[in-house]
């Protein structure tokens, strides 16, 4: 399936159809630096950008990984994984996992856009982030504690306030985007494609670039929130 639409954007919420307009067109290099290495085998997944209309407006479903889990252990995401043998592309993957992880119910969901695929290098997965329209909203929850820490539902107004946004600097050195969310610390991978579809949707306000933090230190004092 190629990236862009998969609904006319004049068929979604006002608020979201420029989101979807945007979507037509788009480069991985719009969302990422990271490029694949040629000639290396990496593995197909899907994550689903789930947007629904809460009672504070439009917000966005994300999961806190278990602290026992090899693979990126605590970390905040969008529910996803790779792909299984029998999924129908990457809609039906995010959707599977989707219900696996939060219990998020595919017949309330309607996958309105395909971002780019994009590559993470950590666990060489090419992942395609599926955008979708909670029409229906179901009751989230975590399914598994050994796969997922916690479940919430994330108002955009509080990822866009200038208070919550800064950038977090890596033991390596490397420095990238991140979000304080209640009890959850957003950085990574989900926080570039966060930062990616605040701008595009035209959503992002003025923030403070140059206020660069610890990366360990922000864990601390997000897993103290929790604890508190």
């Amino acid at each position: 399936m190629s990236p862009g639409p998969l609904v006319d954007p004049a068929d979604v919420p006002e608020w979201l159809s420029g989101l979807v307009a945007a979507t037509a067109g788009l480069d991985a290099g719009e969302l990422t630096r990271v490029r694949p290495p040629g000639g290396l085998p990496t593995r197909p997944a899907a994550v689903l950008m789930l947007l629904g209309d809460g009672v504070d407006g439009p917000d966005v479903l994300l999961t806190r990984r278990a602290d026992t889990l090899n693979s990126h252990p605590g970390q905040v995401a969008f529910p996803g994984g790779s792909a299984d043998d029998g999924d129908d592309g990457p809609v039906a993957t995010a959707l599977r996992e989707a219900e696996e992880e939060a219990g998020v119910r595919a017949d309330g969901v309607r996958a309105v856009a395909l971002m780019p695929e994009l590559f993470v290098p950590v666990s060489g997965f090419m992942v395609t982030p599926v955008l979708a329209l909670w029409e229906r909203p179901s009751p989230v929850r975590v399914v598994d504690p050994a796969e997922t820490a916690a479940v919430a539902r994330v108002p955009i107004a509080h990822l866009t306030d200038p208070a919550n946004r800064f950038r977090v600097r890596h033991p390596s050195g490397f420095t990238g985007p991140a979000f304080s969310a209640p009890g959850m610390l957003v950085w990574g991978f989900t926080a570039g494609l966060l930062a990616g579809l605040l701008r595009l949707a035209g959503w992002e306000r003025p923030w403070n670039q140059a206020d660069v933090r610890d990366l360990d230190e922000s864990l601390r004092a997000a897993n103290a929130e929790v604890q508190a």
